[in-house]
């Protein structure tokens, strides 16, 4: 089983940049697709993210299209995220995690387990 650890969070002002990292422990992590997940307060939890395991393969939320950029380093079990021109809408905490599934299907999918997640917040 993957243990993932978010970092990289902090307060910046809109229009900022920011990048999350995501550490993960386990053999298996360079065959998963990783994805980063959002959470805000009073809502559920979305998908922002995936890259496939070669790192070949991204997807995006539309609303993070062309801003956010996600990444990863097999050889250092790491994924990263990559976000500029942040608003407050972005507010929220922010999860990594990964199955065997594809760039495009990883959003619905049910993870078993969560990180605590680093939080971002931007201020108007």
């Amino acid at each position: 089983q993957v243990q993932l650890v978010e970092s990289g969070g902090g307060l910046v002002q809109a229009g900022g940049s920011l990048r999350l990292s995501c550490a993960a422990s386990g053999r298996t992590f360079s065959m998963l697709t990783m994805g980063w997940f959002r959470q805000a307060p009073g809502k559920e939890r979305e998908f922002v993210a995936a890259v496939s395991w070669r790192g070949d393969s991204t997807n995006y939320a539309d609303s993070v299209k062309g801003r956010f950029i996600i990444s990863r380093d097999n050889a250092k079990n790491m994924v990263y995220l990559q976000m500029n021109n942040l608003n407050v809408d972005d507010t929220a905490v922010y999860y990594c995690n990964g199955g065997i599934t594809s760039v495009q299907t990883i959003g619905v999918l049910r993870f078993g387990s969560w990180g605590q997640g680093t939080q971002v917040t931007v201020s108007s």
